[in-house]
């Protein structure tokens, strides 16, 4: 009984962050409500602050975060079971372990808030927590190959006050704002109003509006003529995309699609040929060339998303490929996805993939960290292929070299999810933080091109067959965070745990 009462209660106590976590989901897109972020965020601190101990503090985080993490990405177990074989009740527990553990940076996060702020709530509130959140959400980034999906700075792209940041200080810096937003509204609970609590006030209003102010700023200017670009969107279900009776559905649907397009660009999603470049001219010929005839009959470009096998190091990529260029260029998907694109640790972790999923092609070589952009007419285009548009700072080695961004994506695996409106907003933070325009070819959604300032230019119903046609102009010149990367937000995060030490030693 003493047991079930400790369960009862350890549930009872994770029961409200939870919820707090979980209802902001309804901040990120397709719902895009921002002032939840804040608001939870709000409430994560006010807990904390409450809290006796930084152990009880650390399990308030965890709570949060489980939550949040299951808000989010709930869209996995789509993949995994619906697509991937996986039987549902472990399909649901993988969903709930890797949220328990991305739950782990937010608990860390109020273990060392509350630890290093002793008794001082200034330094607790004001400093530790936005910076060690800010850093929490960098590390989340990269470690174990990282999965930064659902940083909290994406809820302000790209009508939030805070957005305007963006080009300064990138998505994490944004975030680390949003904390600090949600540490002065748990300041300022419960607490009489005097001048202090005013100038906290008043810190947030000048904030809001230098953000806002930072949106008018043009950071890139102009390159080259704009390009008449028709973006294809096959919608062809998950379950008719690797079937070897589905390959003349799956090459048809692409070949009218191209047939009937008219621009100076007609790009086409990842993995649109569900089937090896070299086999496509060696089996399907007609196909390819009908493409290729179309295209060249008005001195148009093709890229297409192929998988590739590299015949000299017999190793395999996942493509963006500039098909109406003879020499067949390139860029190649550099940050591969564990088990969908790669077995990590192959000798442990095999049997997950041989025995639990239904992946195809999933043992992909990474394309490397710089590539050449692909050249069409007087822009540059740098291409990168679905979730490696999530690491924000991997693309900028790319990103300063050309005037156009690409995204190749096929998020069939995830249809009728969230997840599709979530990906467009990390591409429209993308667009914003590099003042680059960003287009985005996907099987199923969201296809649509962005403007550099991270705005719709135009965008397609998702899960429909269709042509997404606009002008696009390429762009040049730097903004601060395509030269800094994430070193700005960063030196914010180590001047927000400097000026914390500093309060709590002034209030010790």
């Amino acid at each position: 009984m003493s047991r079930l009462t400790t369960a009862a209660r350890l549930l009872g106590r994770a029961l409200p962050p939870a919820l707090i976590g979980g209802i902001a989901v309804f901040g990120f897109a397709p719902f895009s409500f921002w002032p939840l972020l804040p608001l939870s965020l709000a409430l994560l601190f006010g807990l904390i602050d409450v809290a006796p101990t930084p152990r009880r503090a650390a399990y308030i985080g965890w709570a949060w975060g489980l939550g949040y993490f299951t808000g989010t990405i709930h869209w996995i177990f789509i993949s995994l079971h619906t697509y991937g074989g996986m039987p549902a009740p472990l399909a649901a527990l993988a969903v709930l372990l890797l949220a328990a553990f991305l739950a782990l940076y937010p608990a860390l996060t109020a273990w060392a808030g509350k630890r290093l702020a002793g008794q001082s709530r200034a330094a607790l509130l004001l400093c530790l927590l936005p910076a060690l959140w800010l850093l929490a959400e960098w590390l989340r980034g990269w470690v174990f190959t990282g999965f930064p999906w659902a940083a909290v700075g994406y809820s302000q792209i790209p009508d939030g006050p805070l957005a305007g940041y963006a080009p300064l200080v990138g998505i994490y810096g944004v975030s680390g704002l949003i904390a600090l937003v949600g540490g002065i509204a748990a300041w300022l609970m419960g607490r009489r109003f005097d001048r202090v609590d005013g100038l906290a006030l008043a810190g947030v209003l000048l904030l809001g509006g230098l953000g806002y102010g930072l949106k008018q700023v043009a950071w890139t200017e102009p390159s080259g003529k704009p390009l008449k670009v028709a973006l294809l969107q096959g919608a062809i279900p998950q379950n008719r995309k690797w079937g070897a009776e589905d390959l003349a559905y799956n090459l048809d649907t692409y070949y009218q699609l191209v047939g009937k397009a008219k621009a100076d660009l007609i790009v086409m999603p990842e993995t649109a040929f569900p089937i090896f470049l070299h086999d496509m001219d060696g089996y399907f010929p007609e196909v390819l060339d009908g493409m290729l005839a179309h295209v060249a009959a008005q001195q148009a470009a093709l890229i297409g998303g192929v998988p590739r096998l590299d015949v000299r190091s017999q190793r395999y990529y996942n493509g963006a490929v500039l098909l109406s260029d003879p020499k067949r260029p390139a860029n190649y998907k550099a940050h591969l996805v564990p088990f969908g694109e790669y077995v990590p640790m192959r000798p442990l972790l095999a049997w997950v993939y041989d025995n639990l999923l239904n992946m195809p092609l999933a043992d992909f070589s990474s394309g490397g960290p710089q590539q050449t952009p692909l050249k069409v007419r007087d822009q540059r285009i740098a291409a990168h292929i679905c979730y490696e548009d999530v690491f924000g700072e991997e693309l900028l080695p790319n990103a300063r070299q050309a005037t156009i961004l690409l995204n190749l994506s096929n998020l069939a695996w995830f249809d009728g999810s969230v997840a599709l409106a979530q990906h467009g907003q990390i591409s429209q933070a993308r667009a914003l933080e590099t003042g680059r325009p960003m287009l985005r070819a996907t099987n199923s959604g969201t296809t649509a091109a962005i403007t550099p300032d991270g705005h719709y230019q135009a965008r397609l119903p998702e899960r429909i067959e269709g042509t997404l046609y606009a002008m696009v102009q390429g762009m040049q010149g730097n903004t601060p965070y395509l030269l800094w990367g994430n070193t700005a937000a960063l030196l914010l995060a180590a001047l927000g745990l400097g000026m914390g030490w500093w309060w709590r030693r002034r209030e010790s």
